[in-house]
């Protein structure tokens, strides 16, 4: 079975998130082909869970990933930085063999 994690921080900003839009249940992650190693992340809020989504919960918020995205994704872990001016999600992922000099895509 997949496995995904939510660090304390991804969390917070989750919820933060949907308390401001008022609305939601998680985060919808997947994966597109793009950039130039292979795949990118995708990601929005769930406003309603799909019926072939996969759940993770962890800290008392919700991830939720669509099927296709699993076998790229089993043993990430999602983390929320921030990096001087800039805030953004992060996954830390086991299955990367590579990726591009921006961080923008990668390969599995």
């Amino acid at each position: 079975m997949a496995n995904l994690s939510i660090t304390t921080a991804a969390a917070e900003q989750i919820r933060q998130v949907l308390d401001e839009r008022g609305h939601g249940l998680g985060l919808r992650v997947s994966v597109k082909p793009s950039g130039c190693s292979g795949y990118s992340y995708v990601l929005d809020f769930a406003d309603e869970a799909e019926n072939d989504d996969v759940t993770f919960e962890d800290h008392g918020v919700a991830v939720y990933v669509a099927p296709e995205a699993l076998e790229m994704l089993d043993g990430s872990e999602v983390d929320y930085v921030n990096e001087g001016l800039n805030r953004f999600f992060r996954f830390n992922n086991p299955n990367v063999k590579d990726q591009c000099g921006c961080g923008e895509s990668f390969s599995v």
